[in-house]
């Protein structure tokens, strides 16, 4: 029985080095400086700095950057859908919608 996710072609470090430059150029479309943001989201500038250079942050912080820059609505949709690419993944969404618990098994 195949997995019913297949992992992606991107690492984590290509997915936050990605976030983190897509943030640092919505910050200076914005005109914004780094002090600026910090001031309107509550996130040190150093904490920016070391976001946009080493692409390290905590989720909290990233999501308070966001919803100053007005990407609220963005990460409200984040993960807010299934992503399925069979028949048979979409059949197992639809089984499990109303579950509590998971199970420790995969591809089933």
């Amino acid at each position: 029985m195949p997995y019913i996710y297949t992992l992606e072609q991107d690492s984590v470090d290509d997915l936050t080095k990605l976030l983190a430059g897509n943030l640092q150029r919505r910050r200076l479309e914005k005109g914004l400086s780094r002090s600026a943001l910090s001031m309107m989201s509550g996130v040190p500038a150093p904490t920016i700095a070391k976001f946009e250079q080493q692409h390290i942050i905590a989720l909290t912080s990233f999501v308070a950057l966001a919803q100053a820059l007005g990407y609220t609505s963005d990460i409200k949709q984040l993960l807010s859908e299934p992503h399925f690419s069979t028949m048979e993944e979409l059949e197992t969404i639809n089984r499990n919608k109303n579950r509590k618990r998971g199970r420790n098994e995969i591809g089933r």
